[in-house]
């Protein structure tokens, strides 16, 4: 092949020239680029929001929190989504207005589900209405507008767990939020509702000014010190005490717990002196005797468990490995430079992509069978509990028509109020056991076995029920979080046996209706 000429030699090397300008020039813009937006982010996380307005510790509209926190707002405005799993969530069912309840859509009705509810709760308000949960933008108007409120009278501290509380504490106590929540306590409930005007709301979990978490619900700053004292731990300060961590936890635990309302004042009480398992629980109302109502077909003086999340989650093993509940249901999310956290709050199995694949390196689908496969089991379980107190029931009423007193049947409702309160206890806790697989199927096997012994105590009088891992009225294992270790307090020789509880206990009546779910 001939030599290129010399004009060919000037033409290529000029080519070259020019190529490796022109890849120079782009490199050099691209490094801009990358300068330009690592400073930029940089920038943008220096400053994670801009004060348009100035925030009070009196400022309750979160509207006016999301002109600060404009994307924290619109996730928190997406919890009116509704959206079902296989063991959860709820649909949009349409109903036709009325002056008494405007909602033209509401969640599907548990108690046209599972007709067995009916009966589990007869002569309490929840017979009457009761429906899936929903996001927290319906939390206060559903329960200003269930049936419920149209057979009983509820009482103003069913709002602690319903509404944004905050301001109202402030200005029923002159500044003190204890005041404030004594006096709403004493209100009935819709006095109380012309004190509040939103949901829970930023104020609740978060401090004006410096955005850090905190719980400004008496009820929980009250039991965390009870239950901290019995762990030795005196002058328990949650605020000023808890880790960021726990914190992230806590501020759920606020509301997503068991509850009772105690007195005639109806102060709103966390059973946890003794601890947080169902069995401290139990052991608390055994020794603090409460009734919520009589059974209407048994005649039992029972008790009504209320969405306890909080204790359930302790037992589980997310909770023992330091997982918060925010990591699951608020998780990190990066937008833009920022790393935040979703206030969109859901199922994590609407969003296991952050929510579990974070640490749970699996496929979505094979992440959603295993939490299905336990809810699963948890559910079997909850069915032949509810089947056992079914058949219980049936008996008690045949006994009772055949003669039988409530003397006579002292101990069969003993067996039904701890038996039925378990079951409750799951029926009533918002994850169908996936907190904690292993504790709820112990609880609903404690169920079942106690309400099937009343079965055979109503035939047989002289049989001995026995009670597995009953403790001790004045013994408990505290324990108050991830990574805390309980002890036992008090005396652990001491207790009573199953004959001996819902004896001498007063009705408290209806009076006592607990809130929507």
């Amino acid at each position: 092949m001939a030599n290129p000429s010399a004009p060919e030699k000037r033409r290529r090397g000029l080519l070259l020239l020019v190529g490796v300008g022109v890849v120079s020039a782009l490199a050099a813009a691209a490094a801009v680029a990358l300068a330009t937006n690592i400073f930029e982010r940089k920038q943008e996380a220096r400053n994670p929001f801009f004060r348009v307005v100035e925030l009070t510790d009196d400022t309750a509209d979160p509207a006016v929190w999301g002109k600060n926190f404009p994307i924290h707002y619109d996730m928190y405005l997406r919890t009116v989504d509704q959206v079902r799993t296989k063991y959860g969530g709820s649909e949009a069912v349409p109903r036709a207005p009325t002056q008494a309840d405007p909602r033209s859509v509401v969640a599907q009705s548990r108690l046209e589900e599972d007709p067995r509810l009916k009966t589990m709760w007869a002569g309490y308000a929840f017979s009457k209405d009761f429906r899936e949960e929903r996001g927290h933008a319906y939390m206060l108007s559903d329960q200003v507008f269930t049936e419920r409120q149209q057979v009983t009278k509820q009482p103003g501290t069913c709002i602690h767990c319903h509404a944004s509380t905050y301001n109202a504490y402030k200005k029923l106590g002159d500044g003190d939020i204890m005041k404030g929540f004594d006096a709403l306590n004493h209100m009935t409930y819709f006095e109380a509702r012309k004190q509040v005007e939103h949901p829970v709301a930023c104020i609740d979990c978060h401090d004006s000014q410096t955005m850090q978490l905190r719980v400004t619900k008496p009820a929980f700053i009250q039991a965390m010190g009870r239950m901290k004292a019995a762990q030795g731990v005196q002058d328990y300060n949650v605020n000023r005490d808890a880790t960021r961590q726990e914190m992230r936890s806590y501020v759920c635990g606020q509301c997503h717990v068991e509850y009772y309302f105690k007195g005639p004042e109806k102060t709103l009480t966390f059973p946890w002196d003794k601890g947080l398992k169902i069995d401290n629980i139990l052991a608390y109302y055994d020794e603090n005797p409460h009734t919520d109502w009589k059974h209407a077909e048994t005649g039992a003086p029972v008790l009504k468990a209320q969405h306890p999340e909080f204790e359930m989650w302790n037992q589980g093993v997310h909770a023992r490995s330091g997982v918060s509940c925010s990591d699951c249901h608020m998780p990190y999310t990066r937008v833009g430079a920022q790393k935040i956290s979703d206030h969109h709050v859901r199922s994590p199995l609407l969003n296991i992509n952050k929510a579990c694949q974070t640490c749970h390196h699996f496929s979505e689908a094979e992440l959603r069978e295993r939490a299905e496969a336990l809810q699963e089991r948890t559910f079997r379980l909850r069915n032949q509990g509810l089947d056992a107190l079914m058949g219980l029931v049936n008996d008690v009423k045949a006994a009772k028509a055949a003669g039988k007193t409530d003397a006579e049947l002292a101990g069969v409702y003993a067996l039904q109020r701890r038996g039925q309160f378990m079951l409750d206890f799951i029926e009533a806790e918002n994850s169908m056991g996936f907190h904690a697989p292993e504790e709820a199927a112990r609880i609903l096997g404690q169920a079942t076995n106690l309400l099937r012994q009343a079965q055979v105590l109503v035939r047989d009088p002289s049989f001995k029920p026995e009670i597995p891992d009953m403790l001790p009225a004045a013994a408990g294992d505290a324990h108050a979080g991830p990574g805390v270790g309980g002890k036992t307090v008090g005396n652990p020789t001491g207790g009573s046996g199953a004959s001996g509880q819902g004896q001498g206990q007063q009705q408290q009546g209806q009076g006592q209706g607990g809130p929507a779910h």
